[in-house]
């Protein structure tokens, strides 16, 4: 197949639109690119040894907002359709703290976009939480040091169904350990010799307690 040699020429000449002068060109090449990540491993790794994900970095970073969405659908379909390998280079080039910024952006999709590709990301950083003595995520940390974690509470409050399910998701999945849950469930009734329940006066239940709707989290 002829495919993969025409991508390795053409990924150069794609490097160098990213950086030209022409606002619409640089979207465009984020806009190919992002059809590129969209592939196979294979396609994502081409990119990666074409230095092309620090620049994307940057455009997330520095760019107008109308091209910054193109470059975060490039980073973000690089964290599906790349490996656990992949995905840590991703990490490490400081796409979490850029995609976890756009959690505020006026765009629904492209808020999905980015916490699709941050939930990519945390989904690595879990296995590997598993093989650390520690069972530390390396990358919840970053997402909760650049203030995704932040963000993600927020967008529990979201208007958008999809963005608050995907929120509130994020956080049970990664953010709540088994000691909060466990902490956060009711006791059960002490139970008498004869079978019987004591009863309280549970009459002030719900007062003071968290809001409807969210998980929340001390500060």
């Amino acid at each position: 197949m002829s495919f993969f040699p025409s991508l390795c020429s053409a990924l150069p000449c794609l490097l160098a639109l990213l950086v030209n002068p022409k606002k619409s060109i640089r979207k465009e090449a984020c806009w190919t690119i992002s059809n590129i990540t969209a592939g196979n491993p294979d396609q994502i790794e081409f990119v990666i040894n074409a230095n092309i994900i620090p620049p994307l970095v940057s455009i997330l970073k520095n760019e107008e907002f109308d091209i910054q969405k193109e470059a975060a659908w490039a980073i973000s379909n690089a964290t599906s359709g790349g490996n656990d390998a992949q995905i840590r280079y991703l990490a490490d080039q400081g796409v979490i703290p850029r995609l976890c910024e756009l959690f505020t952006c006026p765009d629904a999709k492209i808020i999905m976009v980015a916490m699709e590709g941050i939930e990519n990301i945390l989904r690595v950083g879990k296995a590997d939480a598993a093989n650390d003595p520690n069972n530390v995520n390396p990358f919840a940390d970053v997402v909760e040091q650049c203030k995704g974690l932040d963000y993600l509470e927020a967008l529990q409050h979201h208007e958008n169904a999809d963005i608050y399910q995907k929120a509130s998701a994020i956080l049970q999945t990664y953010f709540i350990s088994e000691d909060d849950e466990e902490g956060g469930e009711e006791a059960a009734p002490a139970q008498t010799e004869d079978g019987s329940f004591f009863t309280f006066n549970n009459q002030q239940q719900g007062q003071g307690g968290a809001g409807q709707g969210g998980f929340t989290f001390g500060s």
